[in-house]
């Protein structure tokens, strides 16, 4: 017994990484690929979708794209606030919390979630997923091509974000991008066909 003992302690003295997989804070890793994939994948999402909405009314690429911009915007501000808000008084019920366990002012409370640095954070992922269809649309003229290439582009996009959360987070890749993808051609094809019918009877 005292002898495999022993080699396992020589074994972990060699290979100090094979305990990693072990040591990794995966519940840890939630806050921040929260902020940083999804908020990428909502900032697609929504952005994709109000420009295929707007399209299927009014096929102007100008139209297309300043929607785009204004979603861009609104989102991004949207996110940030609230991510402000959420860190805030996820910040004020912890600092109470350590004020009655005595315990205020110390490391436990400088290690809290920086609520400028959530909102900042969480504005920028948003940013990074609109860009995309608005990047896609933006030097395309003709219309069937433009919305093609918009929900290619988003495909693929999505799947992207679909693979890094899984894999960040040590989930089923194929579970995770189907999930994702399907998603998200949802939300669009509802858009667009909600305002496909919009369309329809404004010409009626």
């Amino acid at each position: 017994m005292a002898v495999n003992d022993t080699k396992l302690a020589v074994a972990d003295a060699e290979n100090p990484g094979m305990k990693c997989d072990d040591d990794v804070d995966f519940a840890g890793r939630a806050n921040w690929l929260r902020a940083a994939v999804l908020g990428a994948n909502d900032g697609l999402v929504s952005t994709a979708s109000l420009m295929l909405g707007v399209s299927a009314v009014k096929h102007d690429v100008r139209a297309m794209v300043v929607s785009g911009f204004a979603g861009l915007l609104a989102g991004a501000c949207s996110m940030a606030i609230g991510e402000y808000v959420s860190v805030c008084s996820q910040r004020d019920v912890e600092i109470a919390q350590l004020h009655r366990d005595g315990k205020r002012g110390g490391d436990e409370e400088r290690a809290l979630p920086n609520p400028f640095q959530a909102a900042a954070a969480s504005a920028l992922a948003f940013s990074v997923g609109a860009l995309l269809p608005l990047l896609a649309a933006g030097f395309i003229v003709g219309y069937r091509l433009r919305v093609a290439v918009v929900v290619a582009v988003a495909t693929l996009a999505l799947a992207a974000f679909g693979f890094v959360g899984a894999v960040l987070g040590r989930a089923p890749v194929a579970k995770s991008c189907a999930r994702v993808v399907v998603g998200g051609l949802a939300a669009m094809g509802v858009t667009f066909g909600f305002m496909r019918l919009f369309r329809a009877t404004l010409v009626a």
